[in-house]
């Protein structure tokens, strides 16, 4: 989801560019991701992702972010952890952790992104041209964190109604999003042995804060008589914990911001007790 104020501006050189500048249609691009070598299966034909990026998107769907490639390649050495489950993957983009989630042969994948056929588009191209015949395991929906969640519960395999897995991949920057997403999460997500997983990068140092912010909403304790409109008192009862630290060049260069920070890829994983 986009949000934009003034004390985001700077942020990957100006995505949004000024209301001055003629608007201009730039063609899709490709970034090919090559998974590790010991990652692949004797009976795993996929060897490498060739990631078609819309080319331009106010969502910021037109980047393979760093915090993908390292949440992907975590799941291709973590085979268990989507194995034979089912998976959900929140503001997916370009796709490649639900991919290689596919590629490690989880039941069900499903791919949400806000409904705009750019971007659903451009996810089925990369499911189709990437899975060969895992594809038939995967299905892509348009979805509005925060909304109904009835029908990705309808996309789920008979006699399941939430999620083992649900996959958050650089979305925490969203800070006015931080409920919605939890919302969905808490409604999906299987309690107990169900993990949400959060990779991102303090893409804007100073607002790390605020990015922050995402874990402790988490944790707070549900409230029964708080009242929905009242963020300062809203909990969605989740655990969590960060177990994943990983450094990687700086994605723009051009951005003001320590660059140690801008350069690492952070993992969380929560869970509902």
């Amino acid at each position: 989801m986009s949000h934009h104020s003034d004390e985001e501006e700077g942020f990957a050189g100006d995505l949004f560019g000024t209301e001055e500048e003629t608007p201009t249609e730039p063609e899709a691009t490709f970034e090919v991701y090559t998974r590790q070598p010991d990652c692949i299966e004797q009976d795993d034909s996929i060897s490498s992702l060739s990631i078609r990026l819309v080319g331009s998107h106010p969502l910021w769907a037109h980047h393979l972010w760093n915090a993908s490639k390292v949440f992907a390649n975590f799941i291709d050495k973590n085979k268990k952890i989507c194995r034979h489950r089912t998976v959900l993957e929140l503001g997916a983009g370009g796709s490649l952790p639900s991919l290689i989630a596919a590629a490690n042969h989880a039941t069900k994948v499903v791919v949400t992104d806000y409904p705009d056929d750019d971007l659903i588009d451009n996810i089925s191209y990369n499911v189709n041209q990437n899975l060969q015949h895992l594809a038939s395991h995967v299905s892509v929906k348009g979805y509005i964190w925060g909304t109904s969640a009835n029908g990705l519960r309808q996309l789920l395999p008979e006699g399941q109604t939430t999620y083992d897995v649900i996959i958050l991949s650089d979305l925490v920057f969203n800070h006015s999003q931080h409920h919605a997403l939890l919302k969905t999460c808490r409604e999906l997500l299987t309690p107990i042995t169900g993990r949400v997983y959060v990779f991102y990068t303090h893409h804007r140092p100073h607002l790390a804060h605020k990015d922050l912010e995402f874990f402790e909403i988490a944790q707070r304790p549900v409230l029964e008589d708080a009242d929905p409109e009242d963020r300062e008192l809203l909990g969605y009862g989740f655990k969590v914990e960060h177990f994943v630290q990983e450094k990687m060049n700086v994605m723009f260069v051009e951005d003001s911001g320590d660059e140690e920070v801008r350069s690492t890829i952070h993992g969380w994983q929560l869970w509902l007790p």
